[in-house]
């Protein structure tokens, strides 16, 4: 899969809220009320990541939930990074 110029990154960014870009990498941080929310969020996550077949990165704060999505093989953003930070975006909503 294809890398994805900056244009096209900047563009699909601003019709997922919450997401920006950090390097080569789409990021967001939730924060929720405790760590048993933040925990189930994650779970969450890694139901449609399987399903997807593409990981986040996760960091776990006690209850800041920090999601980092790059698609390694490409070496940076791809269609598959933006179509799984959409369902994420749609999760967490």
């Amino acid at each position: 899969m294809a890398r994805l110029d900056d244009a096209t990154i900047a563009s699909l960014l601003q019709e997922i809220p919450g997401w920006e870009r950090q390097g080569d990498a789409l990021v967001r941080t939730y924060v929720f009320k405790n760590f048993r929310e933040a925990m189930a969020f994650v779970n969450r996550v890694a139901e449609l990541a399987e399903e997807a077949r593409h990981h986040p990165d996760i960091t776990i704060r006690y209850n800041r939930v920090q999601l980092l999505l790059t698609t390694h093989e490409a070496g940076g953003i791809t269609e598959r990074d933006i179509a799984l930070a959409r369902k994420l975006a749609e999760l967490a909503s």
